[in-house]
Order: C-alpha cells, then sequence, then structure tokens
C-alpha cells in the first residue's frame, strides 16, 4: 500500500492540493496542507496540526511541504519513523522503520509514517470537476441491495414528481443527504438549483441572515444587499438538514414561509415570491419534541407532507460489502495508490456482525483509517479499529480513552534475518518452542516463563463461542494467534520487552498491555 505512485516519480510533488490523514486510535482525521511551508505537527495548542494522543510530543515534527515533501524530527520522545527504502523489495506486509532523530527524510504522497504510535499519511485533497460531484446530483450508483432501501426509494421516486414538502427521518449518517440530492434529481425541478442548509451549523443570530437574505443597511456592515438561501432555491429545492435543532422563535418564521411562499428580507418592508420545494430531515424524534414544547406541532405538519425513513446500517447487512469497497477505492484514489486491496472474508465478516451506531458515515470512516494503515494487497481485521472486533462501541475522542498503540499488529515473526513469506505466515521452523520445567535456556538468552495453562488470562482458541456467533469465533482465533505472536516474540528477545516490541512494531506501552491482556507472566532476565 505504500507504493503505486502514476505516471514518473511524484515523491515530494505538491502539484496539487494535499492534506494529512492522521490515524490516532481508532479514529481518522483529516488536515489541509498549504501550497508551501514548514507545518509543525505536535500535541501543543499552538502547532499547526495538533494531534491530541499521549504518544506525540508536544513539538514532535515538522512537515516541509515543498517539492519535496521532507519530515523532520523536532527531538520527540517516542520517535518519528520512515519506511525503509529497501521495504519495497520485501514481502507485502512487511513494513520497516527508520527512525528519525533530529533528522529528516524525504516522503512521498501515500507514502505513511509514523509519529510515535499515531500514523500519518500525505494524501491528496478532493477537489476539482473530476472529484468534487454536484451537489443537486445523487451518486453515479446509489447501492440498493436491501429490500427496505429498495422500497423506500421507489416511494421516493414517487413523491419526487409532486411538489409536496418531505420529511426525511433516520438515524445520523444513513444517508438522508443522499436521499434528498435523489428526491431533488428525480424531480420536475431538477434543473433548477439544490440548496443545503444545516440548520444545527449556525447560531440562531446568523440563522435569519442566512434564510431570509438582508437589504442594503439593514444592519452595522451591510453595505449591500443580499439574497438569503430562500431566494436562492427558487425554482428548485431547499433541504433543510437537521431541522429538530432549529430554535423554537425561529420556527415561526419559517413556519410563515411555508404558508404564504414569500420571503421577507431583513431591513426589508415587500416580501418576494418563492417558488421552492421544502425538503427537511433529522434524527430526531420529532413528536417527542412537540410533546415536550421544543418543536412547533403546526410546522412539523406543514413539514411533514410525506415522511420517508430511511433504515440503519445494521437493517442493510447486504450493503455493507459493496459500500466499504466503494469508500476504500475512493481513499486510495486519494492517497495515490495504484490500486485499492481487496477485503479479506475475515474483515467483511467483522464490518457485517458490528452495529454501526454511526451507520454509513462511521463506516466510510473506518475504511478511510483501514486505507491508511493496510500494508498489502488485502485489508485484515488487524487493519480495522479494536472496537470492531468485540462489538464495543467506538471509544471516545480524547488521549485518555484512545489506545496507544495504532500500527496494527504484524504476522508471525520470521527467524532473524529472513523475511516474512508471502501472504504473511511464518515458516514453521520460525514458531518458538516452549521450554519445559527440566531445560536450561539457550547459552546469552534470558529464561521465559512457560504461557499460563488454558483458560488463564484467555480463553482457549477452541473454546466453544455462543452458538451461532461467527464473530466471537473469529475474535478468540485472532486473539490466540496475537498472543502466541507476543510470547515468541519475548522468546526471539530473551525477555527483553524493548526488544520484543520492535519486533512486533508497536510501542512499549502496547506490549506491555497485551502482556497483561493475555495473561502472560512477565518475564524476567537471568542474572549474570
Amino acid at each position: 500500500m505504500d507504493e503505486g505512485f502514476p505516471g514518473s516519480d511524484v515523491r515530494g510533488s505538491c502539484a496539487t492540493t494535499l492534506r494529512l490523514a492522521i490515524v490516532a486510535g481508532s479514529t481518522i482525521t483529516f488536515a489541509p496542507l498549504p501550497p508551501q511551508g514548514c507545518v509543525v505537527l505536535g500535541r501543543d495548542e499552538g502547532c499547526d496540526v495538533r494531534i491530541d494522543d499521549r504518544s506525540v510530543s508536544r513539538r514532535h515534527a515538522a512537515l516541509h511541504v515543498g517539492p519535496p515533501l521532507r519530515i523532520e524530527d523536532l527531538g520527540s520522545a517516542n520517535g518519528t519513523f520512515v519506511g525503509e527504502p529497501q521495504a519495497r523489495a520485501l514481502t507485502a506486509r512487511t513494513h520497516r522503520l527508520r527512525r528519525l532523530s533530529r533528522e529528516s527524510a524525504e516522503v512521498g504522497v501515500g507514502e505513511r509514517f509514523n509519529l510515535g504510535a499515531t500514523t500519518v499519511v500525505v494524501g491528496r485533497a478532493p477537489g476539482g470537476a473530476a472529484e468534487e460531484p454536484d451537489r443537486g446530483k445523487p451518486p453515479a450508483e446509489i447501492v440498493l441491495l436491501a429490500p427496505a432501501m429498495l422500497a423506500l426509494y421507489e416511494q421516493a421516486a414517487r413523491a419526487a414528481r409532486s411538489p409536496i414538502s418531505v420529511l426525511i427521518l433516520g438515524e445520523t449518517g444513513v444517508g438522508k443527504e443522499v436521499l434528498a440530492r435523489t428526491l431533488h434529481a428525480r424531480s420536475p425541478r431538477s434543473s433548477g438549483p439544490y440548496v443545503e442548509l444545516n440548520c444545527a451549523a449556525l447560531p440562531p443570530s446568523l440563522l435569519e441572515g442566512e434564510l431570509f437574505g438582508h437589504e442594503k443597511s439593514a444592519f452595522t456592515g451591510a453595505s449591500h444587499a443580499r439574497a438569503g438561501l430562500l431566494e436562492a432555491a427558487h425554482g428548485g429545492t431547499l433541504f433543510l438538514d437537521e431541522i429538530g435543532e432549529l430554535p423554537l422563535a425561529f420556527q415561526a418564521k419559517l413556519l410563515r414561509v411555508l404558508e404564504d411562499r414569500k420571503v421577507l428580507r431583513i431591513g426589508g418592508r415587500t416580501p418576494r415570491r418563492l417558488d421552492l420545494r421544502f425538503v427537511a430531515a433529522t434524527n430526531r424524534d420529532l413528536e417527542a419534541e412537540i410533546a415536550r414544547g421544543a418543536f412547533r406541532q403546526d410546522l412539523y405538519f406543514r413539514l411533514n407532507g410525506i415522511s420517508l425513513v430511511v433504515p440503519p446500517l445494521r437493517e442493510r447487512v447486504a450493503e455493507i460489502g459493496p459500500l466499504a469497497g466503494r469508500f476504500l477505492e475512493e481513499a486510495c484514489r486519494q492517497l495515490d495508490q495504484r490500486g485499492a486491496p481487496r477485503i479479506s472474508p475475515e474483515a467483511l465478516a467483522a464490518l457485517e456482525a458490528y452495529a454501526w451506531p454511526g451507520n454509513v458515515r462511521e463506516l466510510r470512516n473506518v475504511i478511510e483509517r483501514a486505507a491508511v494503515l493496510c500494508a498489502g494487497e488485502s485489508v485484515l481485521p488487524a487493519d480495522l479499529p479494536p472496537h470492531l472486533m468485540n462489538g464495543a462501541t467506538p471509544p471516545p475522542s480524547g488521549a485518555a480513552s484512545r489506545p496507544s498503540g495504532t500500527i496494527p499488529p504484524p504476522p508471525p515473526l520470521p527467524p532473524s534475518g529472513a523475511a516474512l513469506p508471502p501472504g504473511g505466515a511464518a515458516p514453521p521452523s520460525s514458531r518458538a518452542t516452549p521450554l519445559s520445567s527440566g531445560d536450561a535456556p539457550p547459552s546469552g538468552r534470558a529464561a521465559l516463563p512457560p504461557p499460563p495453562p488454558s483458560g488463564a488470562g484467555l480463553p482457549p482458541a477452541d473454546a466453544p463461542p455462543p452458538s451461532g456467533d461467527a464473530l466471537a469465533r473469529l475474535r478468540l482465533e485472532m486473539k490466540a494467534a496475537d498472543r502466541q505472536r507476543v510470547v515468541e516474540a519475548l522468546e526471539r528477545s530473551a525477555g527483553n520487552q524493548t526488544r520484543a516490541a520492535k519486533l512486533l512494531g508497536v510501542s512499549l506501552r502496547t506490549l506491555i498491555n497485551r502482556i497483561d491482556e493475555y495473561g502472560i507472566p512477565r518475564p524476567r532476565k537471568r542474572s549474570p
């Protein structure tokens, strides 16, 4: 995944707008980069790009945006790591890192580097006519496989032909905006404007001006007249997202527009006629909001000409695989990868078994994270956030709740000096042979305590999972394999935990956490 730049070598090229993809724990965030200059990365509030992770120093590194692109370590405590140049000659799952110590190294678009336990990739920011779709049009191929979604879009196609107002309901991230754009695209108003407003994104003091517009000299600083979004949507569709967040005092003004189809600018005296269709969306229970006095009942009746309910992603399991594949292709294209990896059956099983409280939006975030961390031809369960494997909800953002290690665990360790075989499996000879109680440790090596008996710390791999729970079986097998890797690393490093952590490609704190989690007795070096 760290190779493959289209055309000629674009290492360090800054011909297009770039951005950083930052993977810290289970989350991925993006930060735009300037065309040129120096961008300081760190945990301090004064850094150009702030990374809230305990493994990142206050002023960790500086990215020099060229060309060429260069990453410079600023004396960090946990190190800045870049890929070794010879890594491309090894197997796909091998990712050898070189630590920078107050020095710099050149990086290319799509190549990853590590700040402590945080993985960072320089990618191309979406933009331009080829990458930024028309907001008034739905995606070229909407994934519709679940029966509930097929029925929903059939109902939407019929509603689109009428001028009736539509209220779209559903959990956050299910795709309400996509459905709104589909309604506009299939309506007689498709040639007109499509205007969106997120009612929760603007403070009440600015909301009225954005919707209604204002006349010249209506208030201090109004040097010229300005049409609002209501007028901008004349002849088309106005999509009011998060309508449940609309302040109660403002709801009466919107109700008047819905009833009269006229808008009066701030500071104006003559109402202007409107010809537009209203589509609103919310993840709130508006009837419950009405009952507690937070939403006007008459406005609800006006908006709810017909209501469409988008089912959550957990009820559309058949769509998870195609959606994940599409998101993966988009993410790899922005990272300048030649081709997107496939999603392994084990990773797909984990994706399909997860409850997805954040729905499609959360799925996109998970896949973008996997595109950054994946170092082979397949996305593996190790490339997915840990909470997907145990069925828990994602942890809140912040260093206190974030795992200290974000790099996925490598495959079983090869013998010293040997490269991994294709597929990432270690040869049989590389397996560690436990010492019996009467055996002495090899010369020059520390004695490693034997693994605990079955059932101590970690359930055995053949323990029967809950009936019908394929994900539980997968989790047990993965934990057993990961535990074996930790034991082998400790054996090869003669009980030296720092060396074992380097062999596994994780931080020392992550290794210690795994030793405690898997019930492995803490190794003790033999006295000299």
